[in-house]
């Protein structure tokens, strides 16, 4: 698969997998994997904050990148986010992905202490020093108190090893802009799955979401009818994706998305703490959700919605 290939379509911010001492499970990462392989995904993004990565010491972010890439063996491209608190540690995680076999790797910003943008440029400076690998910005500011400027993105493109902005943030327009530094062949990844038409249509390459690991199908219809040049057919799938959300978005919602997952057969466990649970109060809410997902799925994968 080309460079060009590996960065397309739906990417899937891979959820955490633990068992039911909420440890860290291989066997269970792996067998999601294969529910979303299965499902046409393009790939998986593991470790990000759908993956709870910075939720988990290092050890068990290797543990998880090797399970999942165990079984993706080769099916479609594994991003790895090795983003965290020091470079060290960064640093550490990125040469660990790249001897595991990860396809490319991503990284937000130092976080929490407020780095200048030279700070932030010396910290993933270090990274791509580290590894040979293809490398993506990850751009999230709501969440890392960061945001990147067109001026240091063009300072980081000058490296041919940034390939891309993973970029979370409400505006297509600031997407377009970044795309428009980086270059035709410079990959921008579509944070926000609300957005994923806006994003595609502003010249994001693919989308990387982590709501996208409860509704496969449901990304994979609007991709497909997006490049079959059909926008009314995917502007229809992005607004019965956008109904799922915003019912999600009222409810613990990394916890609302395993309970889906398990509904659909699929054993994540629970979040980490300080992540909120859902309990038995969400019950009801859960359950005409996941008949609304099941039913907007039916409409294009009725097989696998029977067998759910």
């Amino acid at each position: 698969m080309t460079n060009e290939k590996k960065f397309h379509g739906v990417i899937v911010a891979f959820n955490s997998c633990y068992n039911d001492e909420g440890e860290v499970d291989p066997q269970r990462a792996k067998a999601y994997t294969r529910f979303l392989l299965d499902r046409g995904v393009n790939g998986l993004y593991v470790g990000g904050s759908t993956g709870e990565g910075m939720l988990q010491s290092a050890d068990e972010r290797k543990r998880v990148l090797e399970a999942v890439l165990e079984e993706n063996a080769g099916q479609g491209t594994v991003i790895a986010h090795i983003g965290a608190i020091t470079t060290k540690e960064s640093v550490e995680l990125a040469r660990h992905a790249e001897l595991a076999g990860a396809d490319a790797i991503s990284s937000v910003p130092p976080y929490y202490y407020r780095v200048s943008e030279q700070g932030a440029a010396k910290h993933w400076n270090a990274i791509l020093a580290a590894t040979s690998l293809p490398f993506i910005i990850y751009h999230i500011p709501a969440t890392t108190g960061f945001a990147l400027t067109p001026s240091l993105l063009r300072q980081m493109v000058q490296n041919d090893q940034v390939i891309g902005v993973k970029i979370t943030s409400p505006s297509p327009y600031e997407l377009q802009q970044f795309k428009a530094i980086g270059g035709e062949r410079f990959h921008m990844f579509n944070g926000p799955d609300e957005q994923y038409l806006a994003g595609r249509v502003m010249g994001a390459s693919a989308g990387i979401g982590g709501t996208y690991g409860a509704m496969p199908e449901l990304f994979v219809q609007l991709e497909r009818s997006y490049v079959a040049g059909d926008l009314a057919q995917a502007q229809k799938v992005q607004f019965q994706i956008n109904d799922i959300i915003a019912d999600l978005l009222a409810l613990p919602v990394y916890s609302a998305m395993k309970e889906l997952l398990k509904r659909r057969g699929v054993h994540c466990g629970s979040v980490r703490a300080p992540l909120e649970e859902v309990n038995d109060s969400h019950k009801p809410q859960l359950d005409a959700l996941y008949r609304k997902l099941m039913g907007y799925i039916a409409e294009y994968a009725p097989d696998t919605a029977a067998q759910a």
